[in-house]
């Protein structure tokens, strides 16, 4: 343990050297990096809202009309940031006029962020420093050699990403819950032939999965709701594992497997002695990670319509 601490002390090092972050104006151009990563985030909450057609606010701008605005509690969430420390970035960037920040019009506390005019055209410099940035780090290896660096790059994010994921108990009537539900049956219907009903499902009301009937978790990275998972508990016999789903954005980390073996401690820890689940042969990743996690097939223990795999496993 201690000499992995003392590579990823090394690695920071390193990295925040490399990058500039030790810099006072970050890439050379009159802000620190808080600041300047503040107004990236900004901007690509904007036009995520514009592309999904959602909208936080329905305050205009007085240069462009009607533009999504980004909920400030949402920004700091995703950041980890201190409260104080976000509203001293966002006075700075006011006074530059490259900010425009407004309270909610039904409740004053909520406030929500965009970028002016002259704020879309420094994002816009931003951007082409970064990119610069890049160029450079790379410019000095081989093709082999920034392959090699890309990619270790992108197996750190995927690990850091993996380590930010907080799994909890979460109430099954929950907005997040709510949420992932229906991500989980949107991505059934598109991916069974001749798709997905959940009124011909065998049902998982929130009733029967909050305690003492049963419980969810609910994985979340940077406060978003990316996966979840519940459980039916049936006292000292099987419990029954039911609407398992991991976003596509944090697939291949490793979430899934981390998730249901979470499931299984807390079922073991409320008194069952096995779990049970059924599948559908369409889903392989289901599948694949059941099987790897212990699960044997067995004979159909219900008439779930959308079943041709039945699991179990002794905890």
């Amino acid at each position: 343990m201690q000499d992995n601490a003392a590579r990823v002390r090394s690695f920071n090092r390193t990295v925040t050297q490399r990058m500039g972050v030790l810099q006072e104006a970050y890439l050379g151009h009159r802000r620190s990096l808080g600041a300047s990563r503040l107004l990236w985030e900004i901007g690509r909450g904007q036009a995520h809202a514009a592309e999904s057609g959602t909208d936080t606010d329905t305050d205009t701008d007085s240069d462009t009309g009607a533009v999504a605005a980004v909920d400030l509690r949402s920004l700091r969430a995703r950041l980890g940031l201190d409260s104080g420390y976000l509203s001293r970035l966002l006075r700075g960037l006011e006074r530059e006029g490259l900010v425009d920040v407004r309270a909610g019009v039904g409740d004053q506390r909520v406030r929500s962020a965009t970028l002016t005019v002259a704020g879309r055209a420094e994002r816009a410099e931003l951007e082409r420093l970064s990119d610069a940035l890049a160029e450079r780090v790379l410019a000095p290896l081989g093709e082999a050699e920034q392959e090699q660096l890309a990619g270790a790059m992108a197996q750190v994010e995927r690990l850091l990403t993996l380590g930010m994921v907080e799994v909890v108990v979460e109430d099954p009537g929950s907005d997040a819950a709510r949420w992932c539900f229906r991500s989980y049956f949107e991505e059934l219907d598109r991916r069974f032939a001749a798709g997905f009903d959940p009124g011909a499902s065998i049902p998982a009301t929130a009733d029967q999965l909050r305690e003492p009937h049963g419980f969810l978790l609910l994985a979340r990275v940077a406060d978003e709701p990316v996966g979840a998972g519940a459980v039916k508990l049936h006292g000292a016999g099987p419990a029954e594992l039911k609407r398992m789903w991991v976003s596509e954005s944090v697939r291949g980390l490793g979430l899934g497997r981390r998730l249901l073996r979470e499931l299984e401690d807390h079922a073991r820890r409320r008194g069952a002695t096995a779990v049970r689940l059924e599948t559908n042969g369409g889903l392989r990743e289901a599948l694949g990670l059941y099987r790897s996690a212990g699960y044997v097939e067995v004979a159909p223990f219900n008439d779930e319509a959308y079943a041709d795999h039945w699991f179990e496993k002794p905890l």
